[in-house]
């Protein structure tokens, strides 16, 4: 980069990262923590910690700014990497560098990350804000000029796919009385009120979808993690902070607010996720019905793709429930799965617990293929579906099978959290087996013809580009729910995971 663009791009950093500290200064006003920004300094001030909130936002920007430019990223891209930079220096700032100066010692246990939880949310906001800015100051650059723009047709595909993903997610919370917090300190404090804010809700997350993502071309695994991340978004943004704002109760950013709407965390992953899927399905039944293009007669037939995908699956699911079959046989969880099929036999569960990794071994690859190009990038599309079927399985089908409601209580997902680290397990093993089969048998990568290579090329740098940053965050989510789980006296206990 030459110094007359690196000095635009600080600039343009600059002025987006003003923008996103204003955000967060002012959230940070309204839950009275502006002090605690100046105790580096040794100040009891709000006027200062306003003041060191706006400098260091200032220059975090323009450092984002600068590492967004090497990158082909589109707006969606943008947020994304702007909230996991902001994620980043939560973890780098109150949590490292501030008690360092301070002269105290690392601050790297739960009961600390609980106490600045707060301006964890912050972070949060303070990067989607800082990710939009650059999206609006970037407008007139050349890096925007390549990006496809939305159309009115792709708005009402999202909010026709926000709406579905909101009928679930209303009817999954309904199911556990969970819905009507939505409506609590409006003029009528009713499920039907829940309903209609839960249905706004959907639509705007919906069109936003859209004109973040407009003209998607990558797979539906990728829209799958890609919405999950947008859900957990959505969840800060609408739960945590619009909501209660609107209904006049504040912030609802305390770790004790957060534990109490921590359903509504699990249930707007798999909305967000849902609302991609959707998304995507419906521009796919569209270009079904409407497209006159003809598909390239030197592929193979889709009957014949289809029993080469899933044969591949299999031996790729059985890889890693065997992978996740170890991490089971340590916390004696084959007789819950043995609960299935009724029954309380260790190897009931185990014929079960294979039945089920093949059978998510191969919606992996339908969803999946052709979306490594690594080892790192299969790992990393592995671990990041484990994760979300660690949510969708033992906490939301695995109950429903079981003639329950889906359960998102935090001591539900406490108990259930040694079964994410095998699902996160698990996801490993599938995501590089599958990767391997596929690299030896049907590698996408290897071409035949100039356009095929030219096509490969731009998809290898879209993965390059977005896929890092999501499986980043989706990492960060876990990360974040394992503090949400913790116990708050326990994790006020003198070594406490230290």
């Amino acid at each position: 980069m030459r110094w007359s663009d690196a000095s635009k791009e600080m600039l343009v950093g600059a002025i987006a990262g003003l923008g996103g500290s204003l955000v967060y200064a002012i959230s940070m006003t309204g839950l009275d923590l502006l002090p605690s920004f100046t105790q580096v300094i040794r100040l009891d001030s709000s006027v200062a910690g306003f003041i060191v909130i706006l400098v260091v936002g200032t220059l975090v920007g323009m450092g984002l700014s600068v590492l967004l430019w090497y990158q082909r990223s589109g707006v969606g891209e943008t947020l994304t990497w702007a909230i996991v930079y902001s994620i980043f220096w939560w973890y780098l700032g109150p949590l490292t560098l501030q008690p360092l100066f301070q002269g105290d010692n690392l601050t790297w246990d739960v009961a600390s990350a609980q106490s600045a939880f707060p301006i964890f949310l912050g972070h949060v906001v303070y990067g989607s804000s800082t990710g939009l800015f650059l999206v609006v100051l970037r407008t007139k650059d050349r890096l925007w000029s390549q990006t496809r723009t939305f159309g009115a047709g792709d708005l009402v595909r999202g909010g026709l796919a926000g709406t579905m993903a909101a009928g679930l997610l209303g009817a999954s919370l309904s199911s556990q009385d969970q819905l009507v917090m939505f409506a609590q300190g409006m003029p009528k404090d009713s499920l039907l009120a829940a309903w209609l804010v839960t249905i706004v809700i959907g639509i705007v997350a919906g069109v936003g979808y859209a004109a973040v993502y407009p003209k998607i071309s990558d797979g539906a695994g990728a829209g799958l993690i890609r919405g999950a991340v947008y859900g957990f978004f959505w969840w800060v943004i609408a739960v945590l902070t619009l909501v209660p704002l609107l209904t006049g109760d504040g912030l609802a950013w305390s770790l004790e607010e957060v534990r109490v709407a921590f359903p509504t965390f699990l249930g707007y992953l798999l909305f967000g996720a849902a609302i991609a899927l959707f998304y995507q399905w419906l521009g796919g039944l569209v270009s079904l019905l409407f497209s006159d293009m003809v598909g390239r007669g030197n592929e193979e037939g889709v009957g014949t793709q289809g029993i080469r995908i899933i044969s591949r699956s299999v031996v790729a699911g059985l890889a890693g429930g065997f992978i996740f079959s170890l991490i089971m046989l340590q916390i004696d969880f084959f007789p819950n799965v043995a609960d299935l099929v009724r029954s309380d036999s260790e190897v009931a569960g185990f014929f079960v617990h294979f039945g089920i990794a093949t059978a998510i071994g191969t919606s992996f690859g339908l969803l999946f293929r052709r979306q490594s190009y690594d080892v790192g990038s299969a790992l990393g599309w592995g671990v990041s579906y484990g994760f979300f079927w660690s949510v969708l399985g033992p906490l939301t089908l695995m109950p429903i099978f079981l003639g329950s409601t889906p359960q998102w209580s935090v001591e539900a997902a406490s108990t259930a959290f040694p079964n994410m680290i095998g699902h996160l397990a698990y996801g490993a093993g599938l995501g590089i087996a599958f990767y391997l089969l596929e690299a030896r048998y049907s590698p996408w990568w290897i071409t035949r013809t100039e356009l095929q290579a030219q096509r490969v090329q731009h998809r290898k740098e879209q993965l390059v580009t977005s896929s890092p940053a999501l499986w980043t965050q989706v990492i960060l989510v876990g990360l974040t729910l394992m503090v949400l789980l913790g116990d708050p006296e326990l994790a006020a206990a003198p070594g406490y995971l230290k």
